[in-house]
């Protein structure tokens, strides 16, 4: 398996040093047989004491020499082994964190996680076993096939009949478990997924009484996953025994010919038995072989599974202005233009193209680069690498302000041959503006306004935050002036204080304070025995969902961006907690442009505009009183909430 120039460079000292000490090794071995047959021959046969305690003792020397090399190189290869399998695994989750929403969309998470764990693992295996067995089972072969050759070239003559039959044995074996395992690896997908899916649900479980459900889903994937692991390993066995046996033969053989040849006075005893150490150790070193190929096979799928990761293009692109575009092509005309996926564009992620990687080139022969391809880890980031970039050609972060603009915009979450999510879309919000956006459910509200941070980009028109082309944006310094609270709350594991630190990461006590009052999560956290410090569960299990929106809102306004969206975060909130939050984030948004989502009427009436949404397209835009004299959809979600209470 091919391992980058990165990694080669990094650990090329260490893994020399693990093969001279298998190779020292392997000498070792190698001098054994050899040695016992002189002892046999020369010492018993001649009975010559001081000769067998002379060669015992070299014997002894050498055996200990050789344990001192094994132990050596097995901690070079576990060192090793391990680093390369961590920074494997830290160089895969920064290239998952650069890729694009809609990149991600195409992997199921679940498998996410097989890969980013059980993948490496099986790649790291293999790397710990090539360098603890794989070097030294063809120099154990290679060099018992020259010594026993050299013992008695006749008794040879099995030995060639021996070793190509057990090397097809092993490339059979290699080509018929390689899918095998391939299926292996998709069924683990499918029991990481329910497990997922039952631990972020455990409550609807438990609340509806499905545990047996769960429990026979579950046992119908586990049971899945070890049917293929069984027959995987079924298969990759049943080739050991028929190595085994093939060798086994080939030592009777040796053993029937080379009494015939004792008998007739043309060998030496001790020859016979050197010639089978030497067949014993061609039959371990080749045991070796078939044990490092049955891993092969496994890291070779688990590598495959890898490079689709590294070799996935993201799909967040620059775009270049046309103005500046000109003036950077006249400026440097004697310098080769920057390849992009499209005229005009660069790559919005550092993989992009065709950069060496962790797993670059093919695995085996005639294999497709493409799958195992891994681009440069080190520029594993939504940042854009400076390589093939004039600074000077797109601006690297909106100007200040906080307007927000849409033109004639349409989406569609499977590109331009998918079902459009949003029609048309059309509307501006000026600096400290405050815009409500509500709509029927599925009708694209938060859709829409994840195109402003760049989740996702518009299939056609344009999207302009203070008056700049998203597209012409870096995601990363564009969401720097852009908070969202999103409509499932996500709070991680630690303190209260961590998580309004995702704002902003030097916030200090009176910051987050601040913020936490404008959110009206001061009192609840102030009344927990520890308050700011006071450790969440995971998911924030040890607060309710309103209390978890509260915090979500805080954390937000910690950031104190220019751009605040509001995506349906105040659902589990009371009515007049969330009047005095929307109270508070008035006086503190004078100047902040505020984009809000809401389910309630009475959360949006207030807003300097409302646009309404219904199947994808704005069907009314004004303020309260307007919409409800011009927009049949809004005057229908009015009587509907309303109508009751104004009766």
């Amino acid at each position: 398996m091919p391992i980058s120039r990165k990694y080669i460079r990094k650990y090329w000292k260490p893994f020399s040093a693990a093969v001279a000490f298998l190779t020292l090794e392997a000498l070792c071995d190698l001098m054994l047989p050899t040695l016992m047959s002189k002892i046999i021959d020369v010492g018993v046969a001649g009975k010559q004491m001081d000769y067998v305690w002379r060669v015992g003792g070299i014997m002894l020397l050498v055996t200990a020499l050789g344990a001192l090399s094994a132990s050596v190189r097995n901690v070079i290869s576990s060192h090793v082994s391990q680093k390369f399998g961590a920074e494997l695994r830290s160089d895969l989750f920064r290239k998952i964190q650069s890729l694009s929403f809609e990149n991600i969309d195409r992997f199921d998470r679940a498998s996410l996680v097989t890969r980013l764990t059980n993948d490496v693992t099986q790649v790291q295996m293999f790397v710990n076993g090539l360098m603890r067995v794989f070097v030294k089972a063809p120099l154990l072969c290679i060099g018992s096939l020259i010594m026993a050759a050299r013992l008695n070239p006749p008794l040879s003559v099995i030995l060639a009949v021996v070793v190509p039959f057990v090397g097809i044995l092993i490339a059979i074996n290699m080509k018929v478990g390689f899918p095998y395992f391939i299926k292996v690896q998709q069924a683990l997908d499918r029991v990481n997924g329910i497990m997922r899916e039952y631990l972020s649900g455990v409550r609807v479980v438990k609340a509806f009484n499905r545990f047996d459900y769960e429990v026979g889903k579950f046992g119908g994937a586990n049971e899945e996953y070890r049917s293929r692991s069984v027959k995987a390993m079924r298969v990759m066995s049943a080739f050991n025994p028929a190595i085994t046996l093939t060798v086994n033969f080939g030592i009777v053989a040796v053993l029937w010919l080379g009494g015939l040849r004792v008998d007739q006075g043309q060998m030496q005893a001790g020859h016979i038995i050197a010639f089978v150490n030497y067949m014993t150790q061609i039959l371990f070193s080749l045991m070796l072989i078939s044990m490092v190929f049955n891993m092969f096979v496994r890291a070779r799928a688990s590598a495959g599974r890898i490079g689709e990761i590294f070799a996935e293009d993201n799909t967040m692109t620059v775009q270049i202005p046309a103005s500046a575009a000109a003036a950077s092509a006249t400026a440097s005309s004697a310098d080769e233009p920057v390849s992009g996926k499209q005229a005009g564009t660069r790559p919005g992620g550092a993989h992009a193209g065709t950069q060496p990687g962790p797993l670059s080139g093919t695995i085996a022969a005639g294999q497709a680069a493409a799958p195992g391809a891994v681009a440069d880890p080190a520029a594993c980031r939504e940042g854009f690498t400076a390589a093939g970039r004039n600074p000077d050609a797109a601006p690297s972060a909106p100007p200040a302000g906080g307007s927000v603009e849409f033109e004639n915009v349409t989406f569609s979450y499977e590109g331009t041959s998918g079902e459009p999510v949003l029609k048309g879309i059309t509307f501006s919000c000026g600096p400290g503006q405050t815009v409500g956006i509500i709509g029927s459910t599925g009708s694209g509200k938060s859709t829409l306004v994840s195109l402003i941070p760049r989740f996702y980009d518009a299939v056609s028109g344009t999207v302009r935050v203070n008056g700049a082309d998203v597209r012409e944006l870096e995601p990363s310094r564009l969401r720097e002036k852009i908070a969202v609270v999103p409509q499932k709350t996500v709070l991680f594991t630690g303190t209260v204080a961590d998580n309004l630190r995702w704002g902003k990461e030097d916030a200090s006590p009176e910051e987050m304070e601040h913020a936490a009052r404008m959110a009206e999560a001061h009192e609840f956290i102030a009344a927990s025995p520890e308050g700011y410090e006071t450790r969440l569960g995971q998911g924030g299990v040890n607060f309710s969902g309103g209390q978890k929106q509260r915090l979500s809102i805080a954390r937000a306004i910690v950031r104190k961006p220019e751009i605040l969206i509001l995506d349906d975060c105040t659902s589990a909130v009371d009515a007049a907690t969330e009047a005095r939050i929307k109270d508070a984030l008035k006086k503190y948004a004078e100047g902040l442009t505020c984009l809000l989502i809401a389910q309630r009427i009475t959360s949006v009436m207030d807003a300097d505009k409302i646009v309404v949404l219904d199947h994808g397209e704005i069907v009314g835009s004004g303020t309260h009183d307007e919409l409800l004299g011009s927009c049949r959809v809004y005057w229908e979600i009015f009587q509907s909430q309303m109508g009751k209470e104004v009766g």
